[in-house]
């Protein structure tokens, strides 16, 4: 049996690159609406929307806020006038359509899936979120899927992993791992909820001193394979024969 039988997956940065989704849905958006197509005008949004995303992890302001109060302080930067809210609309559909995977994600998930019980824990919203899954195809890997719009509590907060552990019927906490790329959403937050965390460090960047230690770091998804599953496990990796199912 895998040493972890829970694994608790995040969405963008650790499974899909949201920053190639984001980039396109943006520019898109950009043009829709007669807003500047610039490089500033990307630099911009973003500078606005991480603050708003660390704000929201602090828990200063909800989700459904933060989505229209982007586009507000870009329309505002750049002295346009424009409905915010039609603009984040058209860019949270346009973003619902793109599911860039990480190569090497579907695989080892498709590996894990018989060895472990498999969730999502995103603090994305809920359309784009279950979208971008449906597409990418990942989805039928997961037997939950929380997401913070609808759990009412947005990482790294326990009540998210609460929620997630409760509803799939997991005790023992010693043998769920947390997964993410985040160490103050994903990292963080695991180990807020007593669990073993693993960072994905797909940019083998270094750990910013005063950040909190994951458990594991992993640079490639081959590292995670070999973090969750026992030796007899791994050397039936990519097998046709089905191992064991929980």
């Amino acid at each position: 049996m895998a040493f972890y039988y829970c694994l608790l997956f995040d969405v963008d940065g650790t499974l899909l690159d949201f920053k190639a989704s984001e980039d396109a849905a943006l520019r898109e958006t950009l043009a829709r609406f007669s807003l500047p197509e610039t490089e500033e005008a990307v630099a911009a949004y973003h500078n606005i929307n991480n603050a708003l995303w660390a704000a929201l992890e602090q828990g200063k302001v909800r989700q459904d806020k933060l989505v229209v109060q982007r586009f507000e302080k870009l329309l505002d930067t750049f002295g346009v006038k424009g409905n915010p809210v039609k603009i984040n609309d058209y860019y949270l559909t346009q973003l619902s359509q793109r599911a860039d995977v990480f190569p090497g994600a579907q695989e080892t998930l498709e590996e894990l899936a018989e060895v472990a019980t498999l969730a999502v824990v995103s603090n994305g919203v809920e359309r784009v979120q279950t979208g971008r899954l449906e597409r990418s195809g990942l989805g039928r890997y997961f037997d939950g899927v929380f997401i913070s719009g609808r759990v009412g509590a947005s990482k790294p907060s326990r009540k998210i992993f609460e929620t997630a552990l409760n509803t799939l019927g997991i005790e023992n906490r010693k043998k769920v791992l947390m997964i993410g790329d985040s160490l103050k959403a994903d990292i963080a937050g695991g180990r807020n909820a007593g669990l073993d965390t693993c960072w994905c460090n797909f940019d083998d960047a270094a750990l910013p001193e005063g950040a909190p230690k994951p458990t594991h770091t992993i640079r490639g998804y081959e590292e995670l394979l070999r973090i969750v599953m026992e030796e007899e496990e791994l050397a039936n990796a990519g097998s046709k024969e089905k191992r064991h199912q929980l």
